[in-house]
């Protein structure tokens, strides 16, 4: 059950900063607890690295999945640029590890589904720029160029040009809870993988 916040009809106030703030807000503590399971791995040691890619691709996969399966690339123009499933299967090939996806029944999105799950990945790319500082720290020069994953979109503006057009969705108080139900699905799915990891 969603609390009372969530499904406020307060939801309904208009401008696409708002809805970010809104979501940023409710997936707030999933997104910390996520960043708290993150203090695990060494980043620029060979063994917890790869097990940190093993870790996000099992979720990165069935999420990018279900994004596929819903339309996303009738929703989003350049969601073909935007995929990390090759990037992180070539960082794994360097260490000789394949993706082992969760075995999760892929999520159900519809149209706000998709944006919630998107919200998550898009973000994800400026947490990935400070985890890949970490990794350039690293002695091992497999380590250091193994970073397709957390490197893909550097400088391309992926971040802001997602928020352009989730500008130009409508929503309504529905679509946003929905949103919302669906990014803390994703801050789920990467937590389930990184504590299984």
């Amino acid at each position: 059950m969603l609390p009372a916040a969530v499904s406020d009809d307060r939801l309904r106030a208009t401008g696409t900063e708002g809805i970010r703030e809104r979501l940023k807000a409710a997936t707030a503590s999933a997104h910390r607890a996520l960043d708290e399971g993150l203090v695990h791995f060494d980043l620029t040691t060979t063994a917890h690295y790869r097990r940190f890619l093993q870790a996000s691709a099992a979720a990165l996969l069935p999420l990018e999945a279900a994004l596929d399966q819903a339309g996303v690339d009738d929703l989003i123009e350049d969601w073909p640029q935007r995929r990390r499933s090759q990037a992180i299967a070539s960082d794994l090939a360097d260490f000789g590890a394949v993706p082992v996806p969760m075995n999760l029944p892929a999520p159900s999105l519809d149209r706000a589904g998709v944006f919630g799950t998107l919200y998550v990945l898009e973000g994800s790319r400026l947490g990935a720029a400070y985890l890949l500082r970490m990794v350039a720290a690293s002695a091992d020069p497999r380590v250091r160029r193994a970073t397709r994953y957390l490197g893909h979109g550097a400088g391309q503006g992926l971040w802001r040009s997602f928020l352009s057009q989730f500008a130009k969705e409508r929503t309504t108080a529905d679509d946003e809870v929905r949103m919302i139900v669906s990014a803390r699905a994703a801050f789920a799915v990467f937590a389930k993988a990184m504590a299984a990891a």
